[in-house]
């Protein structure tokens, strides 16, 4: 199969291919070697394939952020982001998995992940009464009772 610079009789090296924005789709060197580049409206790569036969695909949120990857050699990663572009959630094709919480403020109020199991908890404490918490429990306080 001809590349693009063999279909085009390109002589002159490197052989680069611009889309409308100015990002470059195509560039090959002389000796053959291609890279391929797609991107979204935002100016994201979403896609790389070279001649060697590796790619990647990626897809991001309407924030700009990656949301997922995968490619050829078979990793994949995704994630998830709160409203305000914290990223709360990460898991890969290692099994390697993070979680995270935040406050308002965007402080980190909570982290998990696979490989610690430490779970962090920033989390303001809540003191309450055995009224208010028989109350939140739809219980009579006098049946509440505490263990040693």
């Amino acid at each position: 199969m001809k590349t693009i610079a063999q279909q085009l009789n390109v002589t002159d090296f490197p052989c680069i291919i611009k889309d409308n924005n100015g990002k470059e789709t195509y560039y090959e060197v002389s000796g053959g070697y291609w890279i391929k580049r797609e991107y979204d409206s935002n100016g994201n790569q979403t896609y790389y394939e070279d001649s060697t036969g590796y790619w990647d695909k990626r897809e991001f949120n309407k924030n700009g952020k990656e949301t997922y990857h995968e490619n050829s050699t078979g990793y994949w990663n995704k994630r998830e982001f709160d409203k305000n572009g914290k990223e709360t959630y990460y898991k890969d094709s290692t099994g390697y998995w993070d979680k995270r919480k935040f406050n308002k403020n965007g402080k980190e109020i909570y982290h998990e992940n696979s490989t610690s199991g430490v779970i962090t908890g920033n989390r303001p404490k809540v003191t309450l009464t055995l009224q208010e918490i028989a109350e939140k429990l739809g219980i009579d306080v006098k049946t509440l009772q505490i263990k040693d």
